[in-house]
């Protein structure tokens, strides 16, 4: 039986109970996923255990102590992907990873990477003209595209922001729907109205929208365009057919800077047409100033249910793929 002791800093109840967090809930996530006993003495945590264990227990709760004297709040989720970290030994450097500013909301909200994918990211967006994001659903893929666009915007980098998606319909049929075309796509083009709205609060964004500085609307809308001095964000992008990302990459005039997002687990093409996102991310991959990016289930930030799903499907994928099976 191995043991450790952790020092909090002496007299910060605060640190304390933000490390154990609410009747010991913190804590009991380490111990639980880790196999490790532990109680408070004093001001120093005593956690017991295989040796391995333990010393991961240790690595794991100094981490989060770095992060709540960063300042950073603390939930299941963060302390489940520090554990997921410090197995992979990659837990070095987390709280100078999640407290850099990415933007600011409307409101005074700092927004901030939460991962190490996030992070580099948000760090290829920065650094390339053209970056595709792929990863699953919850890791913030768009919203931290619409984040840079917003201060890059804010900062005179550019002067439009354009986003768009292609109207492939995931199960149901826009036909069906009331309206012309710009109303029936609009609950496709919802999440990047809500991001939008929360950057830049709901009057500023009405007065950019009304003025044209910012443009939503869908992919067939590019066609024949040229887009300059503006951050270009096509989302969903697994929809497009190679065709269409052809016509959209083309797009990009002088000073412009595309993000390309979509998940390619979640493609609702027509059986037998390949995906314009698959097949550009294979054909770009060696070009300067265009870089790819892939999210992972450790890198989803909506409930830590959402991470199991996806683990889940992810398993379901390779199962079904090792054995032969049709996608």
């Amino acid at each position: 039986m191995e043991q450790t002791k952790i020092s909090i800093d002496a007299g910060n109840l605060d640190t304390m109970q933000k490390l154990l967090g609410t009747f010991d809930e913190n804590l009991n996530i380490v111990t639980q996923e880790l196999g490790v006993q532990a109680s408070v003495e004093g001001v120093r945590l005593k956690v017991s255990g295989e040796e391995g264990s333990v010393v991961l227990a240790a690595r794991v709760l100094e981490g989060i102590l770095k992060l709540i004297r960063a300042g950073e709040s603390v939930d299941k989720s963060r302390i489940v992907y520090c554990i997921e970290l410090a197995r992979e030994g990659n837990l070095e450097g987390i709280e100078q990873v999640m407290s850099g500013v990415v933007a600011i909301t409307s409101r005074g909200k700092q927004i901030k990477c939460k991962t190490v994918g996030q992070k580099k990211y948000v760090d290829a967006i920065k650094k390339n003209t053209v970056v595709f994001g792929v990863g699953p659903a919850g890791t913030g893929k768009t919203y931290l595209a619409v984040c840079l666009a917003v201060s890059a915007f804010k900062g005179k980098q550019v002067e439009k922001i354009i986003l768009t998606r292609p109207a492939v319909e995931a199960g149901e049929k826009l036909g069906f729907l009331p309206g012309d075309l710009q109303t029936k796509v609009d609950p496709y083009l919802r999440p990047l109205y809500d991001a939008l709205q929360e950057m830049f609060g709901l009057e500023t964004y009405a007065k950019l929208m009304e003025k044209g500085s910012i443009e939503i609307a869908p992919l067939a809308y590019m066609r024949g365009r040229t887009l300059s001095n503006a951050f270009i964000i096509l989302d969903e992008a697994q929809n497009t057919t190679c065709e269409q990302m052809k016509m959209f990459l083309t797009r990009m005039g002088d000073g412009s800077k595309m993000v390309i997002t979509g998940d390619v687990t979640q493609i609702d093409l027509p059986e037998g047409k390949k995906s314009g996102l698959k097949h550009a991310i294979s054909i770009l991959k060696n070009i300067e100033g265009i870089e790819t990016v892939t999210l992972t289930a450790k890198d989803v930030v909506r409930h830590p249910l959402v991470m199991q799903i996806v683990r889940a499907y992810e398993r379901e994928n390779i199962r079904r793929e090792s054995g032969g099976g049709k996608k």
